[in-house]
C-alpha cells in the first residue's frame, strides 16, 4: 500500500529567484529572514537535509542528511498561493491571473452590489489587517461590505461576524466567484470574517477561500481516477474548488494541521495526503512578523518526528513550499522564490538533487510513485530518490 504525504510549508521561499525584480521583489529570503530570530531552531530539518539545499548557506551544516534535498524552480508566470498550489498539481500557468493595483472595474462592483443586495467600501488594494480598522466603524454603521484586493490575484470581502454571519459573507463570496470569470477570473475569492475584541478589530479562523477551478486535470485528478485516496488537509480542497479530492478537513491552525497529518498516518489508504499549513504565511508571512514566524516553524520541527514515527514501510514524505513571502522585505506581499523539496521514506536515499526545474516535478514524482499515468511538463526523479 503505497501512501504520499505532501506537506505545504505556505510561503516558505529560501532565495529569490532570477527574475523575482519583475515581480516587484528584490533581496527576498524567507527562510534566511526568519533565521535570523532568536526564536528560529529547526533541528530535524536540518537533519533531513535543509541546510544542503542549493543556496541555503546560513544554516548549520549537516554531515549524513536523511534525505533527498533540492530546490526548485518556479516555471508558472506569479507568485501566488493558486499558481504555486496549482504548478505542485502538474499545471503551469503561463498567464498570470489578473490583479487590480486600482481597485475592481466598476462594472464589476455594480454587478456584485447588485445582485448581492448590498453596497461595499473601499475596493483598492489594502493589508487585510489596516483595512478592517480603517473601514470596520463605517461598516458596521452602513452594513456595506469591505472589499479590498492585493498584489495577488484576490477579492476579499471582509465583513464583521455580528453583522454578516460567516455563512451569509460565504454567500456573497460564491455571488462574487460567479461574476469573477472570463478576463476578470482572479484566482481566489476569499471570505474574511472579523470580529471585536478588547476594543479592536481582529480577524477569526472562519477565513474560506473560493478558487477558480483547475483548467486542466491535476495529478489529484488523476489519482482520483485510478480510485487512490485524495486526503485533502487545510485549505487544499478550497485552493482546488473541491476537483480531484475524495476527503477534506479544514483547520483553524497550523497545530491543528500537523495533528490531523499524524492522524492520517494511521489510517489505510492508497494515494495522497496533502496537507497545506496556512499560517506561515497569512499570520506572518504578510504581517512582517519575523519572529512570529520563526516560532511557528520551530514548532512544526519539533512536531515533524510525530509524523516521522508514523510512515511505513512503502510511504513517502515530501515537504516544500508554493511561494514566498519574506516578513522583513519592504512590502507585505509574496515573494518570488525558489521553493524547498524534501523527500523522506525508508526506502529513499539521501542524496542532492541540486536545482530542480519546476513545482510540477512534484506531482510527476508523486503520480510515478503511486503507478499512475499523468501528463505534465514536469519529471519525474524518482529514480534518483528510491534505494
Amino acid at each position: 500500500m503505497k501512501r504520499v504525504f505532501l506537506i505545504v510549508l505556505d510561503s516558505l521561499g529560501i532565495g529569490e529567484m532570477p527574475d523575482a525584480n519583475k515581480f516587484g521583489d528584490k533581496s527576498c529570503n524567507t527562510l534566511k529572514r526568519i533565521s535570523e530570530s532568536k526564536y528560529f531552531n529547526i533541528p530535524n530539518l536540518i537533519s533531513l537535509g535543509i541546510s544542503e539545499i542549493d543556496g541555503v548557506d546560513f544554516l548549520p551544516s549537516t554531515q549524513n542528511p536523511k534525505a533527498t534535498y533540492c530546490r526548485l524552480i518556479e516555471k508558472s508566470n506569479g507568485k501566488d498561493t493558486t499558481t504555486g498550489h496549482f504548478e505542485i498539481g502538474g499545471i503551469v500557468s503561463k498567464e498570470p491571473f489578473p490583479t487590480y493595483p486600482n481597485g475592481f472595474p466598476s462594472e464589476i462592483i455594480d454587478e456584485f452590489c447588485k445582485r448581492a443586495g448590498v453596497g461595499v467600501l473601499c475596493n483598492k488594494p489594502y493589508s487585510g489587517t489596516k483595512v478592517i480598522n480603517d473601514y470596520g466603524k463605517e461598516h458596521l454603521e452602513s452594513g456595506k461590505l469591505i472589499v479590498y484586493t492585493s498584489a495577488d490575484s484576490v477579492f476579499q470581502i471582509a465583513a464583521h461576524e455580528e453583522k454578516v454571519p460567516p455563512e451569509k459573507l460565504y454567500e456573497y463570496c460564491k455571488i462574487a466567484r460567479e461574476i469573477l470569470v472570463g478576463e476578470h477570473a482572479v484566482g481566489r475569492v476569499i471570505a474574511r470574517p472579523f470580529i471585536t475584541e478588547n476594543g479592536s478589530f481582529v480577524r477569526t479562523a472562519n477565513r474560506h477561500d473560493f478558487s477558480v477551478k483547475p483548467p486542466k486535470k491535476t495529478m489529484l485528478d488523476a489519482i482520483k481516477e485510478a480510485n487512490g485516496t485524495v486526503y485533502a488537509i487545510g485549505k487544499i480542497n478550497d485552493i482546488f474548488a473541491g476537483v480531484g479530492i475524495t476527503k477534506y478537513d479544514y483547520t483553524h491552525s497550523n497545530s491543528e494541521g500537523m495533528q490531523l497529518a499524524k492522524k492520517a498516518t494511521e489510517m489505510d489508504f492508497e494515494g495522497l495526503c496533502f496537507v497545506n499549513l496556512v499560517d506561515f504565511d497569512m499570520l506572518y508571512g504578510h504581517r512582517q512578523d519575523i519572529d512570529g514566524y520563526a516560532k511557528a516553524l520551530s514548532e512544526f520541527d519539533a512536531f515533524l518526528p510525530e509524523i516521522l514515527s508514523g510512515l511505513r514501510e512503502d510511504d513517502l514524505l515530501i515537504i516544500t513550499a508554493d511561494h514566498g513571502c519574506d516578513p522583513g522585505d519592504s512590502h507585505t506581499d509574496h515573494t518570488r522564490e525558489y521553493v524547498p523539496m524534501i523527500i523522506y521514506g525508508k526506502k529513499v536515499k539521501p542524496v542532492n538533487l541540486g536545482t530542480v526545474d519546476g513545482f510540477t516535478t512534484i506531482a510527476a514524482t508523486v503520480t510515478d510513485y503511486l503507478d499512475i499515468e499523468y501528463e505534465t511538463d514536469g519529471e519525474s526523479i524518482l529514480k534518483a530518490v528510491l534505494e
